[in-house]
């Protein structure tokens, strides 16, 4: 697949990646900002902005009014939180380009972030929270985060804790978007059908207004492990899930790509040495995977 990158002069990255053969476009605004550039007092303020901006704006004033004209034009649309970037993504038929491309800068822009929807959605957030706390599969992760990166903001869950959650006020939120919501600090990613030259014309027109910030910056890492350390979390259930794990290569190494292939032969699928040992010969596990 070729891509392109376009820069605006107010520091907004574009990147596009034109599809033959397909009649869809699928939209992503990604921001440089999640749980890791947060505080302690802050911890799963990122994952809260996300949710806060679907509740409404000066031109959406509902998420009804966000959600159904997204549903009438059969939209697939979602949002997601990690620890280095949050998302919304948008994908249509590319006749609705410029509908997702306005509804998407809209929400991102031009959020009302109401107290009140606040308040409501502190209730909807901590029901999640809860939700993972009843999932060991998904929470064991997060338990292998905190061992790995002790009190960084790494090792802090992405969601937060009910303690921080109930605290956020509408100026945390102003606060943080102002802050990180900025041109030079966003990625507009667009991939499927669409006419190159008439697409960076309609981001510029949804999309240039926006401010350049400075450099976002987090704590960093400092590795202090010098012996195996192991964390347990009991709970009441049926089975035991675990992780086994060690420090490897950073993202941006040159043998990443060597590591992730012997993760695909370990366990990345039906046919791996894992699934093949555990599962299907032992019987020991439903899933294994790495």
């Amino acid at each position: 697949m070729k891509y392109k990158k376009t820069t605006l002069k107010n520091g907004l990255r574009i990147i596009t990646a034109p599809m033959k053969g397909t009649q869809t476009v699928t939209v992503v605004a990604m921001i440089g900002v999640g749980s890791r550039y947060e505080t302690d007092k802050q911890a799963g303020l990122s994952h809260f902005t996300e949710h806060m901006l679907f509740k409404g704006t000066k031109k959406r004033p509902d998420t009804i009014d966000i959600t159904g004209e997204l549903d009438s034009i059969g939209g697939d649309y979602n949002a997601f939180t990690t620890n280095i970037a949050t998302g919304y993504h948008i994908k249509v038929d590319y006749k609705h380009l410029e509908n997702a491309l306005d509804i998407v800068s809209d929400i991102y822009l031009n959020s009302k972030i109401d107290s009140k929807e606040i308040e409501r959605e502190k209730g909807t957030i901590i029901q999640e929270l809860n939700m993972i706390e009843d999932v060991p599969m998904k929470k064991v992760s997060d338990i292998f985060y905190q061992l790995l990166y002790k009190n960084n903001s790494l090792g802090r869950d992405i969601i937060g804790s009910k303690k921080t959650v109930a605290s956020f006020k509408r100026r945390n939120f102003i606060n943080f978007t102002d802050r990180f919501y900025k041109s030079n600090n966003t990625v507009i990613c667009v991939s499927g059908k669409f006419n190159e030259k008439k697409l960076i014309s309609q981001i510029k027109k949804y999309f240039s207004g926006m401010k350049k910030g400075k450099k976002p910056k987090f704590e960093k890492v400092i590795e202090k492990q010098t012996k195996p350390e192991i964390k347990i979390k009991y709970k009441k259930t049926d089975q035991t899930h675990f992780i086994l794990g060690n420090r490897a290569y950073n993202h941006s190494h040159k043998n990443r790509f060597a590591l992730s292939l012997l993760s695909i032969i370990l366990g990345g699928n039906m046919s791996s040495r894992l699934f093949i040992e555990v599962r299907e010969r032992k019987g020991l596990a439903y899933y294994v995977r790495t």
